[in-house]
């Protein structure tokens, strides 16, 4: 996705990018759409409108993943719709939030749209302007199916995260994205028939795209079960996703390539004795010194200018 993105602007710290085949796709169809309205114009402000619901819709995912102390930096517009590239605390309430943002956006723009239209027919313009308030029903209904197509409980989908972040808080994090990604599955044969049924190419594209994102979401979470049997550290833990560091020596320093448990050795490593101010959390990748790790719930630990040692 990365590859032949155009970087069109920044806001609030967040670079947004689109992919040249988005141009592709709405050449396709804006020309499949006309005779709808007068001038092809309006086809073009049409699919414009799509272009900024979609963002929207993105944004709100990534402000909201921020607001919870998450990183968002990114958003990427392609034909399939959009991308957040957001990196929320491994909690299962800050994940629902980053997620549930999203839908919520169109959730409000419901109000203003049925407004629009309420108003449009209060003033006679299906007659005197029909072209303006077809316009006007269609941003209401690319709204609306788009809002609903989020929420099917299908992983990836926004409503199949926001399933897994729900699930997380009683079945844990691996075997949470373990059941979501399998219903997501049950969603992609689904789609795989619909696109058959219909001769659909982008209902065939959205559930290739899916199969994908569950398959690795699968694999992700064999992991996260095999990572869950591993003994974790007392006394630390990860100040951004709050999960205690796995036992054993985990952290290869850079300098001579030997593995070493940092919590053991104060952040030192015992070969070369290179210190390491930062230490990397294994779960949400953030970096923090050992004062920040320490809970201060470990007998026999100290804190000394930002190292650990023992008493």
């Amino acid at each position: 996705m990365r590859q032949g993105s155009i970087h069109l602007f920044r806001l609030a710290g967040i670079d947004v990018f689109l992919h040249w085949s988005w141009f592709i796709v709405a050449a396709y169809e804006i020309e499949s759409r006309k005779g709808e309205y007068s001038s092809v114009m309006w086809n073009v402000l049409e699919y414009l409108a799509l272009f900024m619901i979609v963002l929207t819709h993105e944004f709100g995912h990534a402000l909201a993943c921020r607001q919870v102390g998450g990183t968002a930096n990114r958003i990427m517009l392609w034909p399939l719709g959009g991308v957040a590239f957001v990196d929320p605390p491994q909690r299962p309430g800050a994940t629902l939030w980053s997620i549930a943002a999203g839908p919520l956006v169109n959730v409000a723009l419901l109000l203003p749209l049925g407004a629009a239209i309420f108003m449009s027919q209060t003033l006679g313009w299906p007659q005197s302007m029909p072209d303006v308030y077809t316009f006007v029903w269609s941003v209401f209904k690319i709204n609306a199916g788009l809002l609903i197509f989020n929420i099917m409980p299908f992983y990836p989908l926004d409503g199949g995260q926001i399933l897994r972040s729900l699930l997380w808080y009683p079945l844990g994090r691996a075997r949470s994205l373990m059941v979501a990604t399998v219903f997501g599955l049950v969603g992609v044969v689904g789609f795989i028939g619909l696109a058959v049924v219909d001769r659909s190419l982008w209902t065939g594209a959205i559930a290739l795209f899916m199969l994908m994102i569950c398959w690795g979401g699968l694999r992700q979470a064999q992991v996260l079960l095999r990572v869950e049997k591993i003994p974790r550290r007392d006394g630390f833990h990860c100040p951004n996703c709050h999960t205690k560091p796995l036992l054993g020596a985990r952290w290869r320093c850079d300098l001579c390539g030997q593995p070493f448990d940092t919590f053991q050795t104060g952040a030192v490593c015992p070969n070369c004795s290179k210190h390491f101010p930062q230490t990397m959390c294994g779960e949400c990748g953030k970096f923090f010194t050992m004062s920040e790790w320490a809970d201060g719930s470990a007998a026999g630990i100290v804190v000394i200018n930002g190292g650990i040692q023992a008493k």
